[in-house]
């Protein structure tokens, strides 16, 4: 089986999935980078598919980037100009060509975390 990556988004401060947040998938490579896809989430939170499929899945430093302060915005949790929170790049290295890295995102206005899941 070929690696896989995915993602899932959930808004701690309302307690639910953070639908509708734009997501960004670089190659990074020394100092450059090269995007390979955008997407947003659903009403889960999830993409609707892989964020990096199968059938395109190689090993390497890659950067996702979270268009949170567009969706703080859109969800009404905006405090005052310029948000705390705006674009999350949160990069990563993969190693096993044959694993499935999840990268979740836990989002409030003012903070965030993100762990590699299952």
């Amino acid at each position: 089986m070929a690696g896989f990556l995915t993602t899932h988004v959930l808004d701690t401060a309302r307690g639910c999935p953070a639908e509708g947040m734009k997501i960004v998938l670089y190659k990074v490579t020394g100092n450059s980078h090269r995007k390979l896809g955008e997407m947003q989430t659903n009403a889960d939170g999830r993409t609707n598919s892989p964020i990096f499929p199968q059938e395109d899945f190689k090993t390497g430093t890659y950067e996702l980037i979270f268009y949170a302060g567009d969706y703080i915005l859109a969800s009404g949790q905006s405090g005052d100009e310029p948000l705390f929170l705006d674009q999350i790049p949160i990069r990563f290295g993969m190693s096993d060509a044959e694993a499935h890295y999840h990268v979740p995102l836990l989002l409030s206005p003012y903070g965030y975390s993100t762990y590699r899941g299952s």
